[in-house]
């Protein structure tokens, strides 16, 4: 019976793929992290603002999953700024990190580019992530497959 049951399953498994929906873009936001962290939680990056070498967390505080909608406007000829609006989660995430971590630097890495670096100078309590120059026409392509328009009525 178990192994009907287990057979039973793994055909269903084998039929229906994973319903989560297949990402076109990557949206990661890292926060500046104690020097004195091992290899295991930071790695070192030079800032391209300050030009110091600093640490970053491995992990991302906030991923594309967080993300419902953006913005995006024209800065000059191939380069983009966007607005990300955030859900509820990314909401609260990006809230918390703006008070525990003000001083400290929030790196924006989009498709596994480094975008821009922001200093966390205040409270965000709104769920909005303002990059303002560094994107391609390409990446707001792959963008609007994933995410809708500001503004625009959900799906």
């Amino acid at each position: 019976m178990k192994l009907l049951c287990a057979t039973a399953f793994l055909a269903l498994v084998a039929i229906f793929p994973g319903s989560a929906k297949q990402r076109h873009c990557m949206f990661r936001l890292h926060v500046e992290a104690n020097p004195r962290d091992t290899a295991t939680f930071s790695t070192a990056v030079r800032a391209q603002l300050s030009g110091r070498q600093t640490a970053i967390e491995r992990m991302a505080r906030i991923t594309e999953q967080e993300v419902v909608a953006f913005y995006p406007y024209q800065v000059g000829k191939d380069n983009f700024g966007a607005l990300f609006q955030l859900d509820e989660h990314g909401r609260i995430a990006l809230d918390t990190l703006s008070i525990e971590r003000r001083g400290s630097l929030l790196f924006v890495l989009i498709n596994g580019r480094p975008i821009t670096e922001l200093q966390i100078d205040k409270r965000v309590s709104d769920g909005q992530v303002y990059v303002p120059s560094g994107l391609t026409k390409a990446d707001i392509d792959l963008m609007k497959k994933d995410w809708r328009l500001i503004g625009q009525k959900k799906k």
